[in-house]
């Protein structure tokens, strides 16, 4: 059966959806709630996840494919503190610049930068690998955003 959308296609389109799902429990979660983390060690809050995605998806789309830096503090995504308005602007203005990065890539080419240490991975072959990557990124931490959500929300037993 022949697909009317390409490969490169259906990966843009999910990647835009998985981020635009973990965006959708951010805003489904009481504002009180966002900065909270688990009582675990290495427990990272709802804005936080968010914030980090939005660093990983520019990383890898922009800086890395594209050659087109982004400064990025990595360490800064894991103690981030905002409201929940701003998390969610953050968000919307990175699906923007990520969305152009998308349109502006040849998927089947060489990423531009690669990483120091990482250019020998199997997946920095290609651009498209590069992005199956940050695919891969956003679904763990999709799922970490439901479980954070749940376990965050639910009442005490």
């Amino acid at each position: 059966m022949d697909s009317p959308f390409s490969s490169e296609q259906i990966l843009a389109t999910l990647l835009l959806e998985k981020f635009d799902q973990l965006t959708e429990v951010l805003a489904s979660i009481p504002e009180d709630l966002v900065n909270n983390v688990l009582p675990m060690a290495g427990s990272n809050s709802p804005v936080q996840l968010v914030g980090h995605c939005c660093g990983v998806m520019r990383r890898w789309s922009s800086t890395v494919n594209l050659g087109v830096v982004v400064p990025r503090d990595r360490e800064a995504e894991f103690t981030a503190v905002m409201n929940k308005e701003s998390a969610l602007e953050l968000a919307k203005e990175t699906r923007i610049a990520f969305a152009n990065d998308l349109s502006q890539t040849s998927m089947q080419q060489a990423p531009v930068a690669a990483p120091p240490g990482r250019e020998h991975e199997y997946w920095m072959s290609t651009c498209q690998g590069v992005l199956l990557h940050v695919l891969e990124e956003l679904c763990q931490h999709l799922g970490h955003m439901e479980i954070t959500r749940d376990c965050l929300t639910q009442p005490a037993s």
